[in-house]
């Protein structure tokens, strides 16, 4: 016990405000920096490391065990999709957590979290409070922070200066990170196309479309329409994706033209908001941002309330839609923020949360069923 005592690591997570937390670490040694952000899902915690979506940010689990399933092995699932993840690696900055279990208990499991996370040396910081973090976060909004993994001590001024001097991670165009270098098409086969425009795309929203018998064709950010059309797509899905939807460069021609050839339209997330950008709306910067897999979310005209699966810290602003040609669809129950925009006039429509689930419930999987109709498949 006192060998492995030892070799454990030390970890300091500083947030700009002057916030430290102390507790073991994990990964490689090193000083990282991010955005501190916090999901209140209970599992999925292995969906949510490998979303896109989690690029530049240090990922707060607010359930007090993570890891006690362990880590799958990145097996296809078909068409060459892994079958427990959203990406091919983890995407998150780094992970924190109060407690990270180093004996899970699962049949399907191969590996532990800790394995996981030095494999892919990301680092990670447990044994803190994290209650007291998120309820940080929540009073006073995401803010940068620095992580230190050592195998001594950490020099917390000069993380706090760190931390004090960044800029925000997630205020520009990460997209054009996270969006594929090639085009990749799966269930080739299949009669009818959607193009796919990846701003981030989990691997969830291919799932829910090639189950659906849909041909998909994953096309970068930044392709211009005029090369889609060459597939001759009987659809345009914009995925979800990271950071600022005011920095994405582009993308809002190909969606104009998309509209403009009656072409139907579908926005996930990310997808939403540039959906609202390229119509004329605007977007802003939530407190906290909504992560979790239980955000309510009602819609407009009805008495229908669902539960949603959520990674986003930017939202479409309801003001700025009175002279576009979108309308709400969907408000958060718990803080009435615009969740989803629609217009029969144009063929489009978009939502803030995932239908995909991936991890969560899926309540919402039916608007990849509208979208279908929408194209008259």
């Amino acid at each position: 016990m006192r060998m492995l005592m030892d070799k454990m690591k030390s970890a300091m997570l500083v947030l700009a405000d002057g916030s430290v937390y102390s507790g073991r670490g994990y990964g490689p040694v090193g000083t990282y920096e991010a955005e501190a952000v916090f999901a209140t899902g209970m599992v999925g915690y292995p969906e949510s490391m490998t979303d896109p979506s989690y690029k530049k940010q240090f990922l707060t689990f607010t359930y007090p065990l993570i890891g006690n399933y362990g880590v799958n092995e990145f097996i296809d699932g078909g068409f060459g999709i892994p079958r427990f993840f959203e990406s091919d690696s983890i995407k998150t900055a780094g992970i924190i957590a109060h407690e990270i279990c180093d004996r899970p208990n699962h049949w399907t499991s191969t590996k532990t979290l800790e394995n996981w996370l030095d494999d892919e040396g990301i680092p990670a910081i447990s044994g803190i409070d994290t209650r007291s973090l998120t309820k940080r976060l929540r009073e006073r909004g995401t803010m940068s922070s620095c992580l230190c993994i050592h195998e001594g001590d950490c020099d917390k001024d000069r993380l706090l200066n760190k931390a004090r001097s960044m800029k925000d991670p997630t205020d520009e165009n990460l997209v054009k990170e996270a969006s594929t270098e090639f085009t990749r098409i799966y269930n080739e086969d299949a009669k009818d196309a959607v193009v796919l425009l990846d701003c981030g795309a989990k691997y969830g929203i291919i799932r829910s479309l090639v189950n659906r018998g849909l041909k998909v064709v994953q096309a970068r950010y930044d392709t211009p329409y005029d090369e889609l059309v060459e597939y001759s797509p009987k659809g345009l899905l914009i995925s979800n994706g990271p950071g600022n939807p005011d920095k994405v460069d582009t993308i809002g021609d190909t969606i104009n033209d998309a509209i403009s050839n009656e072409l139907p339209v579908f926005g996930i997330c990310m997808g939403n908001q540039l959906l609202a950008l390229a119509r004329g709306a605007s977007t802003y910067k939530l407190p906290y941002g909504h992560r979790s897999q239980n955000q309510p979310c009602i819609e407009l005209g009805t008495k229908r309330c669902y539960i949603t699966s959520q990674n986003h810290g930017y939202v479409v602003d309801p003001d700025s839609l009175e002279d576009t040609d979108m309308e709400m669809w969907f408000v958060n129950a718990n803080d009435d923020s615009c969740e989803g925009l629609r217009s029969e006039s144009i063929g489009a429509f978009s939502v803030q949360f995932h239908p995909e689930a991936s991890p969560g419930p899926q309540d919402t999987n039916y608007l990849f069923d509208n979208f279908i109709k929408m194209m008259g498949i």
